[in-house]
């Protein structure tokens, strides 16, 4: 049987990595006085090419990291430098340039709406309050290309746990900050700003999707979505919404931007299914970043022993 992505890591491991995002939220006080001056963000640095543990006195394992299905991950450098971020451009392999100096301290999520304990979390508290464990994830966007990722993060059901959900609460709606002055792709008019999207409960209570913090072993970039982004490994990238400010427990429905710029091409619910083509392109195969040619796409982007369940009984062509 697969080893579920959740269980890669093992716990020694990423509560050593928990040591190590509390030093780095420690810092990260420090540096919110620089940031508010508009000192840059640290710009990429290429991680060591084993698997190291950040804080541990050795690695746990040597070679390379793959996902549960022995994909490789792919490298530093192309997870960093390959994005789609339509915040700052839509141009993949400019985002990276345009969000480097982008400020991602002070930084606070407001998590309110139909819960019983609303609050109001910095990013410091955030990381210095839940483990941070390592998910090695499949990535894979809409248009139809692909990334394997190594995740740091938690998952979402524990800090709603914390706000406590009323029974009237169904869905989770998800916001990003809002700043055109210094993300220029919001001065586009022909999108809804801010990026919203939403999940269903029982979705986001889901042990694999988590809240990411960080990748190999660092701290987000902007380009990924600093300081803190959603990550739902069975639906397609647009999904997983970037640098969130405000997440509310909400009774109906909440509309993404990309069901309202494209109601005919976008669903709420984007899936990863094969069998469900995008109105201008298939969605059969996919590109993996780093790779030539194109290899089939997963059902659910193979997850479906874990969340297919989700959704019995329901037609997967309508609800897309």
């Amino acid at each position: 049987m697969k080893i579920p992505s959740s269980e890669i890591t093992p716990e020694h491991v990423y509560r050593n990595r928990r040591q190590f995002m509390q030093a780095a939220a420690a810092l990260a006080v420090g540096a919110v006085a620089a940031a508010a001056c508009g000192s840059p963000t640290p710009t990429a640095e290429p991680p060591a090419p084993t698997r190291p543990a950040p804080g541990a006195a050795a690695p746990p394992t040597a070679g390379p990291l793959t996902d549960e299905l022995g994909d490789p991950a792919n490298t530093f450098e192309e997870i960093t430098n390959y994005n789609n971020f339509y915040e700052f451009t839509t141009d993949k392999q400019k985002v990276a340039v345009l969000a480097r100096n982008y400020p991602t301290r002070p930084w606070t999520v407001e998590v309110g709406g139909l819960v019983r304990n609303p609050k109001t979390f910095a990013i410091e508290d955030i990381l210095s309050r839940f483990d941070q464990e390592e998910r090695i994830y499949r990535l894979r966007c809409v248009e139809g290309w692909s990334m394997v990722i190594p995740w740091l993060g938690f998952p979402l059901r524990k800090l709603l746990e914390i706000v406590e959900p009323t029974s009237e609460a169904r869905y989770v709606r998800f916001q990003s900050v809002l700043d055109p002055q210094r993300m220029p792709g919001q001065r586009n008019p022909w999108y809804e700003w801010p990026y919203v999207e939403g999940l269903r409960l029982d979705e986001a209570m889901h042990d694999l999707t988590i809240l990411s913090t960080g990748l190999y072993g660092k701290l987000l970039l902007p380009q990924n979505g600093a300081p803190l982004r959603l990550v739902v490994p069975w639906k397609y990238g647009f999904k997983s919404i970037k640098s969130i400010v405000r997440i509310d427990l909400v009774a109906e429905q909440p509309s993404s931007l990309w069901m309202i710029a494209a109601p005919h091409e976008y669903g709420f619910y984007a899936n990863v299914n094969p069998d469900v083509p995008h109105p201008r392109w298939s969605q059969r195969t996919e590109r993996r970043i780093g790779e030539a040619g194109r290899r089939p796409t997963l059902m659910f982007n193979g997850y479906a022993e874990q969340v297919a369940a989700l959704y019995a009984g329901m037609d997967l062509r309508k609800y897309y």
